[in-house]
């Protein structure tokens, strides 16, 4: 038997937090709910700390604004709030209080406000448009015509999970090659700009013709230090140029092709398209959204101008009797498997089934070609620095033992 740490709700909504003692997780739940509780959060009590450990520092919070994560917590607390047939507005006053971010507390509590006054809770989420996207908010609203608001936000709980899950791990597998990349870049610079310029003097004043290697690379160190202004101005005319032409329609198109074209991380961009676009389908799908207007909240929630285009095609397609798959196989963006399980789905009456199968092989096949490009680029990295510092490094030992070798 383990202690867990539990937050629940009673009978009247009152928030509960204590310990229980039970053989696990699932048991833990259960237990609590035998006595009439509402389960929110449960898991393992954080370790005791000792000595200075324990010392706990005043918590300043800097969070400014809603993040996935809260959205997530928001989600999944209020679809068990539902569920547990406490009604709508006391879930949200439950929510308000338990929101540990001051954004979120108020943005809840103006929901809150708006069903009070009789609007439905998807247009009161449609007032915070920067929090609730329309796929979210129109989940929401199929929901509640359907009289399935708890199932429909499991579902979004699900997805929430699945993009967030996705995300972190794409994340944290490019955080070592950027230190990497960074730290060759730093120890490269350091050594051009402060550390060579300490040996240029001595190598200057003995008058002999220094090896090629060093020699040039005091060109670079005298480059680097007289004319860093020039290359900060180029890469800051560069960066708002990209920014400029990336927001005309036709740069951001021929952008969003490239990125799905280019050599090794194109292929997969359009992995994480496909997954994306078919989670997003399958989900508002299977939630009650008609296939017109789900494949609208696709096309706004796309994220890629070439892959709304093709959406537009599959809405056109569907009009006419054509489907889902057909239209999408003249994209040249979905695969041939995907295309594969999307007619399937089609012709056995579960497509938004399929849909989120698609997805969650796409979503493994992505984290497995990242794992993979990781691997591969890790140690080209660090083969890439190291030799660019050693070049550096012996540049500057030939100018030495060139000096040394001098008559004096």
């Amino acid at each position: 038997m383990a202690q867990f740490q539990y937050r629940a709700a009673d009978g009247e909504g009152k928030v509960l937090e204590g310990m229980i003692e039970a053989s696990g997780v699932a048991a833990a739940v259960s237990r609590l709910q035998e006595r009439g509780l509402v389960p929110l959060r449960v898991g393992e009590p954080a370790p005791e700390r000792s000595g200075l450990a324990s010392i706990s520092l005043p918590q300043i919070s800097l969070k400014k604004r809603v993040g996935r994560k809260d959205l997530l917590v928001l989600t999944q607390e209020l679809s068990t709030l539902l569920g547990s047939g406490l009604p709508l507005d006391r879930s949200l006053s439950i929510l308000s209080e338990l929101s540990e971010n001051p954004q979120m507390k108020a943005v809840v509590g103006d929901i809150l406000k708006s069903v009070q006054r009789g609007k439905s809770l998807a247009e009161s989420l449609a007032e915070h448009p920067r929090v609730f996207e329309p796929l979210y908010i129109n989940m929401v609203k199929a929901g509640e015509i359907g009289g399935v608001l708890d199932t429909v936000l499991q579902r979004l709980t699900e997805y929430l999970e699945s993009a967030t899950e996705l995300r972190d791990e794409v994340r944290s597998a490019m955080i070592y090659p950027i230190i990497l990349l960074v730290t060759s870049f730093v120890s490269v610079t350091i050594l051009l700009t402060y550390v060579l310029p300490k040996f240029q003097t001595i190598f200057t004043q003995g008058g002999q013709t220094l090896p090629f290697s060093a020699r040039m690379m005091m060109g670079i160190s005298d480059v680097m230090r007289s004319y860093w202004w020039l290359g900060l101005l180029v890469a800051i005319g560069a960066v708002v140029g990209f920014a400029h032409w990336i927001r005309t329609p036709a740069g951001r198109r021929r952008w969003d092709r490239f990125r799905l074209n280019v050599l090794l991380l194109g292929d997969l961009a359009r992995k994480v398209a496909v997954a994306r676009f078919a989670r997003t389908l399958g989900t508002l799908l299977r939630s009650g959204v008609p296939m017109l207007q789900a494949l609208e909240i696709v096309r706004d929630v796309s994220g890629n101008v070439v892959l709304a285009e093709a959406v537009d095609e599959v809405k056109v397609g569907v009009r006419g009797g054509a489907g889902v798959a057909w239209p999408l196989s003249h994209s040249g963006i979905f695969p041939p498997l995907a295309l594969q399980m999307i007619s399937v789905g089609e012709e056995t009456g579960r497509l938004d089934d399929m849909l989120v199968q698609v997805a969650d092989y796409f979503d493994k096949d992505v984290r497995n070609t990242v794992k993979a490009l990781t691997s591969l680029v890790e140690p080209v990295l660090l083969l890439g620095g190291g030799v660019v510092v050693a070049f550096v490094v012996l540049s500057m030992f030939s100018a030495i033992t060139s000096v040394n070798n001098m008559p004096f």
